[in-house]
């Protein structure tokens, strides 16, 4: 018999059919539920378990149409929920083969009784990401695709969003294979002067070969630097908030997040560990890290939280700085200037609301040659300049996705960044009078790096790690 216990670990019996199933919705309570089947023996698995309202065979329903009906025990026949069963046939569907996904009511229970039902009639339990490995393998989308997949489900922003869709509709596949083409056409006039040394071409395909390879160094060195900006979309700008005891941190944090996430004190060293939180700014995910006030202290809590505010700070991507504007600097305030004055960073002059004794006009400031912002995180006042400065400082209103315009993933940046230094070595090998199949050595070694991004060449391993980053129905 077949046994599920309450966290949908299931000990299989049987699964002795080219079909897998899955949940494809997430657990819990909710409207519907979807589970979904795909294999060559999806519709002989659920033929066992599908009534159809219409009695109408399974055999005979077309594709892309849906049928009403019931989900019966596969054992005694009793009915266990009503559906809507999607049909899709081969090859026109996600994976290329049969599939069908069974729209039921939603709610824990149902959807894993169903599934109980597709395992218990011969289809075994897909892994996690297997829908899309199988489009993959059987060729519908590349590996650059199905990672613009797992992006598009994990995105955290409508930038994001829209730049791992441009990565799945294929905008990062289309500039690697015409860099790929590129480089096929050199290797060609490479082994043309290889293959008929009497004509004497080798010197005029040297020549062209330097200026094609100069081209396409400068294509794989422009996706190489997107990333900087790819990894802002998909990571978000990470921030960290510092300053004195009291200087306003927490209240900045509340005052931009619009909620009172951090507790607000008037007594020193209320924040003792860090508080993170995400926010939405223009499309990119501003990671927030309010930290403890930067002071000596004899409280050991303390101490670990300072230590970790001056740890976080040679971790950023942008540091907000933030100063009390009613006091003179203090010591305190110059060891937060010191910690700024080689990073990215933006000044604010807090409590404006109360006092200006005008701190811009300091030497110690002025020399920092930072923006400097006067706020009142009080009444909220100056953030809209705060929220400027920041999409000016990172250039986030330039950004324009399409066609693949950049990459967001870590691993294809790894491998352009390998491809072009193959073309650096094989324009070497061109300058030191290198014979030329040393050249078109260098030049395989790039396109392999280039295929890997596709998967026209990569290993098993790799591909095993991409697709367990998915959930389980996807």
């Amino acid at each position: 018999m077949l046994k599920a216990n309450s966290n949908f670990d299931f000990f299989i019996q049987g699964g002795n059919m080219e079909a897998i199933a899955a949940i494809s919705t997430a657990l819990g309570n909710g409207g519907i539920g979807i589970v979904r089947m795909s294999g060559k023996d999806t519709f002989k698995v659920l033929e066992k378990i599908f009534v159809p309202k219409t009695k109408q065979k399974i055999e005979d329903i077309q594709g892309y149409t849906i049928k009403y009906g019931y989900i019966i025990n596969y054992e005694n026949n009793e009915k266990i929920d009503e559906v809507l069963v999607s049909f899709f046939k081969a090859p026109k569907s996600y994976t290329t083969e049969d599939i069908c996904e069974i729209n039921s009511h939603g709610g824990m229970i149902i959807v894993q009784n169903i599934l109980e039902q597709c395992l218990a009639a011969g289809a075994s339990m897909a892994e996690p990401g297997e829908f899309t490995k199988k489009a993959f393998l059987n060729g519908r989308i590349d590996l650059s695709q199905a990672e613009g997949i797992i992006d598009l489900i994990n995105s955290k922003t409508q930038q994001e969003a829209k730049a791992s869709f441009q990565q799945l509709e294929g905008g990062l596949s289309k500039r690697v294979q015409e860099i790929r083409k590129q480089i096929l056409n050199v290797i060609a006039d490479i082994e043309a002067s290889i293959d008929y040394p009497e004509y004497d071409i080798e010197e005029l395909s040297n020549q062209k070969a330097k200026k094609e390879l100069g081209q396409i160094e400068s294509k794989l060195e422009q996706l190489e630097n997107s990333f900087c900006t790819g990894k802002i979309l998909k990571e978000g700008i990470r921030t960290v908030i510092i300053g004195k005891p009291n200087s306003g941190k927490s209240s900045l944090l509340n005052a931009i997040l619009k909620e009172e996430r951090a507790i607000v004190s008037s007594i020193k060293g209320t924040t003792r560990d860090t508080i993170e939180e995400i926010v939405n700014l223009y499309g990119v995910p501003l990671k927030l890290i309010d930290t403890a006030g930067i002071r000596s202290s004899e409280d050991e809590i303390e101490k670990i939280g300072v230590e970790k505010a001056l740890k976080l700070v040679e971790e950023a991507d942008l540091i907000i700085s933030i100063f009390d504007n009613t006091k003179p600097l203090e010591e305190e305030d110059k060891k937060v200037l010191e910690l700024i004055s080689n990073k990215k960073a933006i000044i604010l002059l807090n409590k404006i609301d109360e006092k200006d004794i005008e701190l811009e006009k300091t030497v110690e400031i002025q020399s920092l040659e930072k923006p400097i912002i006067k706020i009142s995180a009080k009444n909220k006042q100056g953030l809209e300049k705060l929220y400027e400065q920041i999409l000016e400082m990172f250039a986030l209103k330039e950004i324009e996705i399409k066609d693949g315009n950049f990459i967001t993933n870590i691993r294809h940046k790894e491998l352009i960044k390998k491809a072009k230094e193959a073309i650096i070595k094989g324009k070497s090998a061109i300058d030191e009078n290198m014979p030329i199949d040393f050249i078109a050595i260098s030049l395989k070694e790039a396109l392999e790096k280039l295929s890997e991004i596709t998967g026209e060449n990569v290993s098993e391993d790799i591909i095993k790690e991409i697709f367990s980053k998915f959930c389980l129905g996807k």
